[in-house]
């Protein structure tokens, strides 16, 4: 089978690889659209993301939807539209246990972090085990569905936050979390969710997915005090600073964009004299079942996706991706209209 893989720092090929078969439990997928990711990006443009260095041929995408190849115990049909929750998990701690994303020994598709690699979805076929396969609802797209993990990781922010119904949000940065994050505080019935760029191209997009107020940072300032909830996106050390001053007293703010694994100046003076809440947001849990309604029940969200190209394009998809300016989620279509 055909498969994109990264064998380190600007190295991303398209190659044969062996076709693999399922075991038990498992479930062989035909792949048909993979979103590029900010960690997609990491270990194509600098062969690493955070600590996790690429050091085997690593097949990327975690962002992905197909149809079911083969089920070898015939409870999913072939054809049958799919998409993935990318996660497998370790073993539970005291105090974790209902949160399954955060248990050590765990896994995810297309990741570095464990060795040998957790090969991802940008490929002709994927093996999964079966509790990883979510069939799609009549009338979600195939393409639409490779925004579901990423929703999910915005719905997952919000649960982090305690809910957003009825109140202010600031979201911190239009990149594609960013704006799945904004769609997802309007699906939930936030009362004003306002966005932030230092670009006019994605608040352009934040607009068109109806967020109430953008804001482009370096030439209108962050209103202070002013958020019930406020969503950094970004990952920007300036950005959080920024964050923790547009919070009211007593706010929560959630770090959803990633951060290096460094030092970096944050000014924790509001935090105190406001009482504020500070949370770290990790991937998702379940939240992956909700983005999937959403995807379905709400088709507008799919103007996230800017861009679609063929798997032969992958370095241009990769290049576009890297360019916030221009793209919001770029996808890459995975040799399934080839048949």
């Amino acid at each position: 089978m055909r498969a994109l893989v990264i064998n380190g720092k600007l190295d991303l090929v398209e190659t044969d690889v062996p076709t693999p078969e399922p075991g038990k439990g498992q479930v062989r997928l035909r792949m048909a659209f993979g979103g590029i990711c900010g960690s997609d990006l990491h270990y194509y443009n600098e062969g690493a993301n955070g600590e996790y260095v690429v050091r085997e041929p690593l097949v990327p995408g975690h962002e992905v939807s197909g149809t079911v190849d083969s089920d070898p115990s015939g409870a999913l049909p072939s054809g049958t539209p799919v998409t993935v929750h990318p996660a497998t998990f370790g073993h539970p701690e005291p105090g974790i246990e209902d949160r399954r994303h955060l248990w050590p020994g765990g896994a995810y598709l297309g990741s570095a972090s464990t060795q040998p690699h957790t090969q991802g979805g940008m490929s002709e076929f994927l093996i999964v085990d079966r509790s990883m396969v979510r069939p799609l609802p009549n009338g979600l797209s195939l393409r639409r569905a490779a925004l579901a993990e990423p929703l999910a990781v915005g719905l997952h922010a919000l649960t982090v936050s305690g809910g957003v119904r009825g109140k202010r949000v600031l979201v911190s940065g239009s990149g594609p979390i960013g704006l799945l994050t904004m769609a997802a505080c309007l699906a939930e019935g936030a009362a004003e969710v306002v966005a932030t760029d230092v670009l006019p191209g994605p608040l352009e997009r934040a607009r068109s997915l109806g967020v109430h107020r953008t804001i482009q940072i370096g030439t209108e300032d962050v209103p202070a005090m002013e958020f019930d909830v406020v969503l950094e996106c970004s990952g920007v050390p300036a950005a959080v600073n920024a964050a923790l001053q547009a919070a009211r007293r007593a706010a929560i703010v959630v770090q959803v964009g990633m951060v290096p694994n460094e030092l970096r100046g944050i000014n924790l003076a509001p935090l105190i004299s406001k009482e504020l809440q500070l949370r770290g947001a990790f991937r998702f849990n379940d939240e992956m079942d909700r983005a999937i309604e959403l995807l379905a029940d709400i088709p507008a969200i799919e103007d996230v996706i800017t861009h679609v190209l063929p798997a032969s394009q992958a370095l241009e998809a990769f290049a576009i991706a890297k360019d916030s300016g221009t793209s919001g989620k770029v996808v890459i279509s995975l040799w399934h209209d080839e048949r």
